[in-house]
């Protein structure tokens, strides 16, 4: 049974058929506002109606950034949408004129759960998803299934207090992981090494247009492959974070593999080498356990259009 996934950003959504194997039949895209909900709900009716037209489909599964209800069907609070307790599935079901279940999954779940089934997790049966972007999200498998908690909030890793007063954090609180270990902290610690060391951050200040303020993750990480010196220190740092942060993840669950998903993963093993490094002098029982293996995601931007699919047609 073929399924409609929906990736669902701040300023526009990505939709798709996908199929039993995984694969994206068909995909469309639509601009978004993201304090227009009615508009988003329109624009998800609009691009899947486009897709139903062309393909026989039994399920919509909508990935939203944000807490998603246990019987999954709304949206109970969202950082960069204006959704607050939001019945998301019941809205795109009355836009949409034909009668197949729609399910609002976690996008981050989503794209676990896409890695898990059909990426690089798919020979294992306990796996811990890192996607690494503007903030840091997790996805959380074990035993097969999805791990989605009591009042299916679960797998906030991102918000796991590292350093007590450390970083304010969106969330409101101070010193979560994602401070230290996500595309905005790589992004903010360029910019402050720039401004600290300007000789040495010559050609990051090159690359982002002359304008230190606007270095970008992937400027550290080009830089980083050109063997720029601070730019490499940079990716070894945020390596460093994540590794001893997954450390600690796996005192918890004992995965058996971390998959690491977002933008940075183009660092490869600029940011994988020193990743594996930290978690390994940060594990606990070191010698006297197996080792998580450490890879990188396989579906990209996709994972949450197929992710969403299959939670939705399973």
């Amino acid at each position: 049974m073929h399924a409609i996934g929906v990736d669902i950003g701040g300023t526009k959504i990505a939709v798709g058929v996908v199929d039993e194997a995984g694969n994206i039949l068909a995909q469309v895209r639509r601009d978004t506002a993201a304090d227009d909900v009615a508009g988003i709900d329109r624009a998800i009716a609009d691009a899947c109606t486009e897709l139903v037209a062309e393909h026989e489909v039994g399920a919509i599964g909508l990935a939203a950034a944000g807490f998603v209800s246990p019987d999954r069907t709304s949206v109970q609070f969202a950082p960069n949408i204006a959704w607050r307790d939001y019945p998301l599935a019941q809205k795109v079901s009355e836009l949409i004129d034909v009668d197949v279940p729609v399910v609002v999954e976690n996008d981050a779940n989503a794209a676990g759960w896409a890695e898990f089934r059909f990426g690089a997790a798919h020979e294992a049966t306990d796996m811990v998803m890192l996607t690494i972007g503007t903030g840091l999200g997790g996805a959380v498998v074990v035993g097969g299934s999805l791990v989605r908690g009591k009042w299916g909030v679960a797998a906030e890793l991102g918000h796991m207090r590292v350093v007590p007063g450390g970083h304010y954090c969106g969330c409101g609180h101070e010193g979560c992981w994602e401070q230290y270990a996500s595309g905005s902290a790589l992004e903010r610690d360029a910019r402050h090494a720039a401004i600290a060391h300007p000789r040495r951050a010559a050609r990051l200040v090159e690359l982002a247009g002359g304008d230190a303020e606007a270095i970008s993750g992937p400027d550290v990480t080009r830089a980083a492959q050109e063997g720029d010196e601070l730019a490499v220190e940079l990716l070894a740092t945020l390596g460093r974070w994540i590794g001893e942060g997954a450390a600690s993840v796996a005192a918890v669950l004992d995965p058996e593999l971390f998959v690491i998903g977002g933008g940075v993963g183009a660092a490869g093993d600029l940011l994988l080498l020193p990743l594996r490094k930290a978690y390994t002098a940060e594990l606990s029982a070191l010698g006297h356990r197996p080792e998580a293996q450490i890879e990188l995601a396989q579906h990209g931007n996709e994972a949450g259009i197929v992710g969403a699919a299959d939670l939705a047609r399973r």
